[in-house]
């Protein structure tokens, strides 16, 4: 059966790879390696075949998803493909290309703004959800699709305060009434997939459907949603250590870490308005493994020349025996669309394994994807895994 995966930001650089590397799996020209469901304790899952997946979108930028994908493989340092595999790999992604629709851009913020140029015209957020449903639903119609996954690719968006509007269905609706809901755009996308039926899966930081209301129309409309911000480097590390550290009760005195990184992903999260999102998803982790909050930090930096690569110095100050102090310090060097992409893939298969149960509300099985899963508490990521497997194969929780 065909699912559709519909990505917001669907020619950003995790969303190009995401599509090329399908197409390489499928076609037998690429393994399986970074795909979490690829395991073989999932064997037993029945999960839903990466053949069955047909790819649209929106995004905010005009330019050609095929011509992107180029450049951002080659940024990527990925090897050429068989010559005739490229031209029908182009040919497949002008095929999507076909498919990915002007985004919304309500309060996406102000670096998001200084690049949009193909937005969808909108007056009211009512009217911006609207557009997006009409969007989807052509979407499945096209393709004769009873299941949609929107995954949220997007860049990271300023933080916003809590609403009184936002902790009920029937308080946001009259807000949305009013257009006075203050919702960014991830939201509306949450909104729109879940109001039909659809699942919402927010693979960065900003807003989507975390808030009560929406967790009310997931269940109310007998949809799935879960995120957010997907763990795939310096956070995926913290997550492992700290739990070594505790586990051999040693004292974690200070953790402070620098990232820097290129692309557009970095140009964003250059600005303070954007950054003050992605730090808060990145800094919390530790208290909820270790029990205590020692002193952390979580830099930040654009550097342009990196390109598509990010870099992550970490130092770690802890006590040892009689008070005697040491320290570890790692680097962690990668191409952060070259993980993120297969998890993309995990959590469609994952999320489509969902729906098919007929599962409704939010995911809390998938919170080893994230830097900060909705629901959890769990923050250590063998533990997170183990709940993943049992869930997927039908096990008592």
């Amino acid at each position: 059966m065909k699912t559709g995966i519909w990505l917001i930001g669907a020619r950003g650089s995790i969303a190009t790879v995401t599509m090329a590397g399908h197409a390489a799996v499928v076609r037998g020209l690429a393994p399986m390696t970074g795909f979490v469901s690829n395991r073989e304790v999932f064997n037993g899952a029945d999960l839903p075949p990466l053949e069955g997946f047909i790819f649209g979108g929106h995004e905010l930028r005009r330019m050609s998803l095929k011509e992107v994908t180029s450049a951002t493989l080659d940024a990527c340092g990925v090897r050429r493909y068989p010559r005739a595999f490229e031209a029908e790999l182009d040919a497949k992604l002008d095929a999507i290309d076909e498919d990915i629709r002007p985004g919304i851009a309500l309060r996406v913020g102000p670096q998001v703004d200084s690049v949009a140029n193909d937005i969808r015209a909108v007056a009211t957020e009512r009217e911006a959800i609207d557009a997006v449903r009409l969007d989807l639903d052509a979407f499945k119609a096209k393709h004769g699709l009873r299941r949609l996954v929107m995954i949220n690719l997007a860049s990271t968006e300023p933080s916003v305060s809590p609403k009184a509007s936002w902790t009920s269905l029937a308080a946001l609706e009259a807000a949305l009434t009013a257009n006075e809901s203050g919702l960014p755009s991830s939201s509306l996308y949450a909104y729109a997939a879940l109001a039909g039926g659809d699942a919402y899966i927010n693979f960065t930081p900003s807003l989507g459907s975390r808030l009560p209301a929406l967790e009310e129309l997931a269940l109310t409309r007998g949809a799935v949603h879960g995120g957010s911000d997907g763990k795939t480097g310096e956070t995926l590390i913290k997550s492992v250590l700290a739990e070594l550290f505790a586990r051999r009760n040693l004292e974690i005195l200070s953790w402070f870490g620098q990232n820097i990184l290129g692309n557009e992903d970095g140009r964003v999260l250059d600005d303070p308005t954007h950054k003050a999102t992605k730090i808060r998803s990145k800094d919390h982790l530790l208290p909820k493994i270790l029990g205590y909050a020692p002193q952390t930090r979580v830099g930040i930096d654009y550097v342009e020349s990196l390109g598509e690569w990010k870099i992550a110095w970490d130092h770690i100050h802890f006590a040892g025996f009689l008070g005697g102090r040491m320290s570890m310090q790692f680097t962690w060097s990668g191409c952060d669309s070259l993980l993120a992409a297969p998890l993309v893939l995990d959590l469609a298969r994952f999320t489509a394994l969902a729906q098919r149960r007929e599962e409704r509300g939010l995911l809390t099985a998938l919170s080893s994807f994230f830097k900060d899963p909705m629901g959890v508490d769990e923050q250590r990521l063998v533990a997170q895994d183990e709940e993943l497997v049992r869930w997927a194969l039908g096990e008592p929780r």
